[in-house]
Parts: C-alpha cells; structure tokens; sequence
C-alpha cells in the first residue's frame, strides 16, 4: 500500500508528488496518457502567459532564452523535473474509479494500455485531473461534422483554406493569427462585443493590425448557430444572419474537468458551481484523506486555477498529511 496515490501527471500532481516526498510519504502517480499530457496538447508554438519562475516546481530551476516560455520547453522541464525527484509513475493506466474502503484508505481501481485491470491501495489519494479531455459544446448543428475540432495543434493542415474560428480568448487568438501565417482565410465569431481583457499584450497588438488589414475577419456579438459541410451560418446578436464559406471549423471553447473520480468516491458537488466541496487551506474533500489539487478544483470556469496556482495545492496537502500522521 501507498501512503499516496496521486491521479493525473500534470504540473499540478507532479508537485503534489514531490511535496509528498518530502515529507517521507511513498507515492504513486497514475497517468492515463504520459506527463504533462495537457501541456503536450497546447499549440505547437504556444507560449505562456507566465514567467518560467511562476512554473517551477520541486525547486528545479526552469531555465529559457525568454522572459515567457513556449511548450517544448515547459515538455522537457517537466520530464526533467519528475526524473530529478525520482518521481513513480504509471503512464497510460487509466484511474476508472476510487473506492473509499471505509477503514481510513482508499482502493483506486485502474485499467493499462493492455486492458489488465488492478486495483491499487493507499491511504490517501489526490485527484489532479486536467480538463482537455471533455470540450465545451456548443450544441449546434453540424458540430459533430468531421470538419469541425475542439483541438489546435498547429496551422500547417489548414493552408489556403477557408477557416472559422469560435471564441475569443487568448486560444482563438492564437489560432487565428498562426492560421493567417500559412495563408488560410479565417473568419472569427465572438459572442462578446470585443475580445477577452485578458489576451497576452505582446500578443493583442498583432491580432489587431491583422484584423485592421483584413487578414482576420472578425465577428463580434455573433454567434455561429449551425454548421453544414460547406458553409457555417453565424447569427448577430441583432438577429441579422449571414452564411459564411467554410472548410474547416476550430471550436476554441474551452474545457471543462470530468468530475467522475470525485463522483466515484463520493466528493460533494456545488450543483450551481459543479465545483467539488473541499478545504481551500488543506485541499482535503468531504472525504477525509482524499483530496483535490490543480484545475479539478475549480468550477464551470476551468481558468480558475493555472500552474502558477495550483502548483501549491501540493504542498498544503502534503503538510496536512504529514500532520495528520503525527496526531
């Protein structure tokens, strides 16, 4: 049996391994995909908001060229990090649920690539789930064509055709401006009556003059209400509708965490919030010993908690933990 079994290998539970090190508790990551999965799935290009200071975890030092770093550079931090604290992980073994054995611990029942199903003990789990696998649905017409992606990874497939992109945070920004780099058309449909506050500042300026020379045709307080093979059909606020030719359509509308592991083990849910009830001072869920850490914290709204947040979810629950075992 572990002293802790911690469920997604993401930056968030990764901390929360090395900090349950620390503290001379042995643990076990269980990853469904392989680390940092999330991070893996984020544009190929992409940079983050955030310094490399504000990524850190385990106190590896991230070091990089620029003051913002991009993705392949936060993949081999991340590796890098986990292999320096000697971190246990079983990658592509999936969590399918988490029972509370009523006796202080915990069996989480997991199956592996090869479809061998085990069941592992330990006396306290920690959920770190991320959120890419259950995209916001729009629930239009032709949304499951095969034209259509919730996912960006990068803009080569999309040269000279003609693409809409739904939304307007910094994702359907970043899409829409690597797409005008490979010549592809690109419509932009935002329901709000201008872009999100929070677009990067280096990034705003660029978007705007491409949109100022017609590289970007933007669709503000519209929406698009129906996707047919060749066309999407926005509709303004005003009730105006216009049908836009159309190749390929990226749903940049965000993602939400599956709240099924915390079902499983009888979490609590905020039925208004669909956020999980747990001690923001410990991390700790209705469930004694089981605790929540990273995004699966958050509510509807995924962009609640960041890396450079809930990187220090780890180390509460660590040192609840700890203390708990002294008492």
């Amino acid at each position: 049996m572990k002293d802790v079994i911690i469920i997604g290998a993401g930056p968030c539970g990764l901390s929360a391994a090395i900090e349950c090190q620390r503290q001379g508790l042995s643990t076990l990551i269980i990853e469904k995909n392989f680390i940092v999965h999330s991070i893996y799935l984020y544009p190929t290009s992409m940079q983050f908001f955030s310094t490399t200071a504000l990524l850190e975890i385990g106190e590896v030092p991230f070091t990089s060229p620029n003051d913002k770093p991009f993705r392949h550079e936060a993949l081999v931090y991340y590796r890098r990090a986990a292999e320096q604290h000697g971190l246990a992980i079983a990658a592509y073994e999936e969590a399918l649920s988490v029972e509370n054995n009523g006796d202080g611990s915990f069996t989480v029942h997991t199956v592996n690539k090869r479809g061998e199903r085990h069941s592992r003990q330990a006396a306290h789990v920690v959920i770190s789930t991320g959120y890419f696998d259950q995209p916001n649905m729009i629930g239009i017409p032709g949304e499951e064509l095969p034209k259509v992606t919730h996912y960006f990874g990068e803009a080569h497939p999309y040269t000279g055709m003609k693409v809409t992109v739904i939304g307007g945070s910094n994702s359907a920004v970043d899409a829409a401006l690597e797409l005008t780099r490979v010549g592809a058309s690109v419509d932009m449909v935002y329901r709000g009556a201008s872009i999100s506050d929070n677009i990067k500042p280096w990034v705003r300026p660029i978007f705007e003059s491409m949109v100022a020379k017609d590289k970007i045709t933007l669709h503000l307080e519209s929406r698009v209400t129906e996707i047919t093979p060749s066309s999407v059909i926005v509709t303004k606020h005003s009730g105006d509708t216009s049908e836009l030719d159309n190749d390929f359509v990226l749903a940049m509308t965000g993602f939400r965490p599956s709240r099924a592991l915390l079902s499983s083990a009888g979490v609590l849910m905020d039925d208004e919030l669909d956020k999980p009830s747990f001690d923001p001072s410990t991390m700790e869920s209705n469930i004694p010993g089981l605790y929540v850490a990273g995004v699966i914290a958050s509510g509807r709204n995924a962009n609640e908690v960041f890396i450079e947040t809930g990187r220090g979810h780890g180390k509460l629950i660590a040192d609840h933990i700890a203390s708990s075992r002294l008492q």
